[in-house]
């Protein structure tokens, strides 16, 4: 065999080739890439490149002056670092070829933490300098915590800050997306220009439209003279935040799509179509592919949002974290209070933590900031704390004043928390190390919630 005329052994070898034509159909696939995407090499050829890899961003280059493109990939549990370039003959664009240059966690470790320092060192000098006339507020300094949850969330934040890509942040009310968006945006190369916040909640449908894409002179009555920018003109080379994504009107899903796929938006009232270059960063508090299943959410939107997921753990899965965000908040609210609390009774740690916080860190730091004003000294007390809160019949379980019956829900998932714990405890034979595992939870977290939920060997004997 002459090595230099093997073609064929040097495509095979290359990780993720794939080429398309200018239809978007796949024309070529090598076999490394079929088995890393899970799909059959020969059946894929002729066929759209979205119906072989539906994350896939390759056509966006058949079009346009851009000649390369560094994607990166993040979808049912496989992760890569893709290179798209332009195929041209005499001048025309015929294809796109994409390679991938990295396939493994373990050598984008290795890249993020060479790349991580090098990066921390020329930014952090000029990220000071211009922190205080850019609309973000908050780093990632500002995510509080050492649990392991927060250090895969602090990790994925410095993934996607080296990404270009569509972050879709996840996580329940209070949980603090928008902070994980403000994040992504300062450690970004984009970090430089602007941040631009919208939410899809509470506002009509055609005034999200032109708050999105603006409007030009004369669009509608009362239209300003000489018309508006968009949300999406003020983020162009820089970011924007779409908070509660999962409200956004299906009309205007097919619009954001489109701004997704080809860089462009349509000003309401306008002929002339503009570019823009702005990363979206977007957040829902509920589970966009349930939504997709009921038809409330566009199936090919979502999946164009979905490129970098990352999910927001509840607190009550890091309640190791609480007694640091209690003192942070102490800390910042003794400034803005003129308090000089110092020392938080151990009493009241044990309370907070015997708690779910369905309303997570707002919700606490809504509890500190109301237990801080009726405090006269430099101790936050037990006592303090039975001011706001109340304890239910079997004093176990804490509660904050409410009508009744609007903690009955609470109640029924305790209950229903309750049974699950004891009867995977029932299958380990008491095993809290096996049991812990089998929930996806930390050991101390298993201890807290038996605690809480009063559940004894009583319970689990057999």
């Amino acid at each position: 065999m002459e090595l230099g005329k093997d073609y064929k052994l040097f495509l095979d070898h290359i990780c993720g080739l794939m080429v398309i034509d200018q239809q978007g159909k796949v024309v070529y696939i090598n076999d490394q890439c079929a088995d890393y995407i899970k799909v059959d090499a020969q059946r894929s050829i002729g066929k759209p490149i979205k119906k072989v890899f539906a994350p896939s961003t390759m056509e966006k280059l058949l079009q346009g002056d851009t000649a390369y493109h560094t994607n990166f990939y993040f979808d049912e549990g496989r992760m890569s670092v893709s290179t798209q370039v332009q195929l041209k003959k005499e001048g025309t664009v015929v294809g796109v070829l994409e390679y991938d240059m990295l396939q493994d966690l373990e050598s984008l470790d290795d890249l993020l933490e060479k790349y991580a320092k090098s990066l921390r060192e020329e930014m952090k000098y000029y990220r000071e300098q211009v922190r205080d006339f850019k609309s973000t507020k908050y780093s990632i300094n500002n995510i509080i915590g050492s649990s392991k949850k927060v250090r895969d969330l602090k990790r994925q934040i410095e993934l996607s800050a080296m990404s270009n890509s569509t972050v879709l942040i996840t996580g329940e009310t209070g949980t603090g997306k928008e902070l994980v968006a403000h994040s992504i945006h300062n450690l970004s190369v984009r970090a430089f220009s602007e941040f631009v916040k919208v939410n899809s909640v509470g506002m009509p449908e055609s005034l999200i439209e032109s708050e999105l894409f603006g409007y030009v002179e004369g669009a509608f009555t009362g239209a300003k003279k000489g018309g508006k920018k968009g949300k999406f003109q003020l983020a162009d080379k820089g970011a924007l935040f779409i908070d509660e994504i999962n409200q956004m009107p299906l009309s205007l899903q097919p619009k954001l799509l489109r701004v997704l796929q080809e860089g462009e938006i349509d000003p309401v009232g306008s002929e002339k179509s503009l570019s823009v270059d702005a990363r979206i960063i977007a957040a829902t508090n509920q589970d966009l592919s349930k939504l997709v299943k009921e038809g409330d959410f566009r199936e090919d939107l979502f999946y164009r949002l979905n490129v970098f997921p990352i999910i927001v753990p509840p607190l009550r899965e890091r309640i190791e974290d609480l007694p640091a965000l209690v003192e942070n908040k102490i800390r910042s609210l003794n400034i803005e209070m003129g308090k000089h609390i110092t020392k938080v009774d151990e009493n009241v740690y044990e309370r907070l933590c015997d708690y779910d916080w369905p309303g997570n860190i707002r919700e606490l730091y809504n509890v500190i900031e109301r237990a801080m004003n009726f405090v006269s000294g430099e101790i936050l007390t037990e006592e303090v704390l039975d001011v706001i809160l109340f304890r239910n019949n079997n004093g176990k379980h804490p509660f904050y004043h409410m009508e009744n019956g609007k903690h009955l829900i609470e109640q029924v998932r305790n209950n229903a928390e309750r049974e699950l714990i004891i009867n995977v405890l029932k299958r380990f034979n008491n095993n809290r190390t096996k049991a812990a595992q089998y929930l996806g939870i930390a050991r101390p977290l298993l201890y807290q919630k038996m605690k809480r939920l009063n559940i004894t060997n009583r319970d689990i004997s057999f």
